[in-house]
C-alpha cells in the first residue's frame, strides 16, 4: 500500500488525506481498518491485481446511513493501473456486494470537479450523476465544487 498508492502525491492529489511520508504511517492506519472489521458496519476492500497477487488500491465506504440504507463510497488506486477500467470494475463489484449483500439501497461518491476521471470512474460502473455542489468539499488542493453520483438498487443493471 505505501509503496504502490498511498505514498504517491499524484494519487492523493484530489483525497482528502496527505501522502503518508513513512511506512509507519501506513502500518497505522492499517492497525485501524483492522480493528474496525469487528463491528460489522465497517467496509473497506484491497483491489488485488489478478495476475501479480499485488495490491493495488483500495475502496471503502466511507459514511454509512443505516437510517435510509445509504453509503458513500471511496477510493484510490496506483497509477500504474490507472485507465485500464479496474477500478470501474472494482466499484461495480463493491457495489453489488452493498446492494446485494448489505441490503442498501443507495451508494453515493463524490469528486473534485477538477478530477473528471473519477467521475467517469463511476458512470462506468453505474452510477448517474446527481449534481454539483459548490465550495462544498476539501481536498489536498484546497476548497473545491463537488460532483456527486449514485446508483439506487432498483434502477440497478446487471448487464454494466
Amino acid at each position: 500500500m505505501f509503496s504502490n498508492w498511498a505514498s504517491d502525491p499524484e494519487v492523493t492529489r484530489f483525497l482528502t488525506w496527505p501522502p503518508h511520508t513513512s511506512i509507519e504511517v501506513t502500518e497505522n492506519l492499517l492497525t485501524d481498518w483492522i480493528s474496525r472489521y469487528e463491528d460489522g458496519g465497517y467496509f473497506n476492500w484491497v483491489m488485488e491485481y489478478k495476475e501479480t497477487g499485488k495490491a493495488i488500491g483500495n475502496i471503502s465506504v466511507v459514511k454509512l446511513y443505516e437510517d435510509i440504507d445509504a453509503a458513500d463510497v471511496g477510493y484510490c488506486m496506483s497509477r500504474k493501473y490507472w485507465g485500464q477500467g479496474l477500478m470501474s470494475e472494482a466499484l461495480k463489484g463493491v457495489m453489488d456486494y452493498l446492494f446485494d449483500v448489505v441490503g442498501l439501497n443507495r451508494v453515493a461518491a463524490n469528486h473534485d470537479v477538477n478530477n473528471p476521471r473519477s467521475g467517469r470512474v463511476m458512470d462506468k460502473a453505474g452510477m448517474v450523476q446527481e449534481g454539483i455542489l459548490r465550495q462544498a468539499g476539501k481536498n489536498n488542493q484546497g476548497i473545491h465544487d463537488v460532483v456527486w453520483h449514485a446508483a439506487i438498487r432498483d434502477e440497478k443493471s446487471d448487464n454494466l
